[in-house]
């Protein structure tokens, strides 16, 4: 293999494409998941919003996007995300099924880190007086905090492997990169480079993840 043909500013430029891409699907990720995964939570039979009705559409919305693989999503999502943003390629038409994607399975793991709060706590808050928001914005969140970082740990993560996925139709990167160099022109160092940095940065935001949970459990 010959290193010495990789063009390293390329690979830098679509480097930092992928980290544009990441952070923010992942920052609109967590601003839609958040308030859905709270839903899902708070209308489930016995919590403080409990509507059957609501929690049937929330949950089978978010069990729908989950359930199609995301090149498939991407590609079924073009007319929407033209519309939303005015093309289907690269960093800028990317995001919209990145988050559409990622929003729905955050969500879950949300509510699921919500479930793991000590009813007790609940009741304790409620029997003071508090108020269903004061309850969510006080109680649930703080003590769910470091299911929550796992949860978007683990979200970003599988965001890393959908912006590479992106690259099989023009959605830039290093995906985009690895495709048309060590896929389509054959050239193995330039695939082994990108896989060896999406690999290096999955490790990163893994270990980052990893250490505020253990911050915030230990609190």
């Amino acid at each position: 293999m010959d290193w010495a043909s990789i063009d390293w500013a390329e690979i830098a430029r679509e480097t930092k494409q992928t980290l544009i891409m990441l952070g923010l699907s992942t920052l609109f990720t967590f601003i839609i998941g958040l308030p859905m995964g709270i839903l899902l939570y708070l209308t489930t039979k016995g919590n403080l919003l409990q509507n059957r009705a609501v929690n049937l559409i929330t949950s089978f919305i978010v069990n729908v996007l989950r359930s199609v693989p995301f090149v498939v999503l991407m590609v079924a999502l073009i007319p929407l995300t033209k519309l939303m943003v005015g093309t289907s390629m690269g960093v800028k038409g990317t995001i919209p099924p990145l988050v559409i994607a990622a929003a729905p399975f955050f969500a879950r793991l949300v509510e699921t880190a919500l479930r793991e709060v000590d009813r007790g706590v609940i009741e304790a808050a409620q029997s003071m007086g508090a108020g269903r928001a004061q309850i969510v914005l006080r109680v649930l969140l703080p003590e769910s905090l470091p299911g929550l970082i796992a949860g978007i740990t683990i979200t970003t993560v599988t965001l890393v492997s959908y912006t590479a996925m992106s690259g099989m139709i023009g959605g830039g990167g290093l995906g985009d990169l690895a495709i048309r160099y060590g896929y389509q022109r054959f050239q193995t160092e330039v695939m082994i480079a990108t896989v060896l940095i999406l690999i290096i940065l999955v490790q990163v935001l893994q270990m980052v993840g990893d250490r505020l949970v253990l911050r915030f459990i230990r609190k």
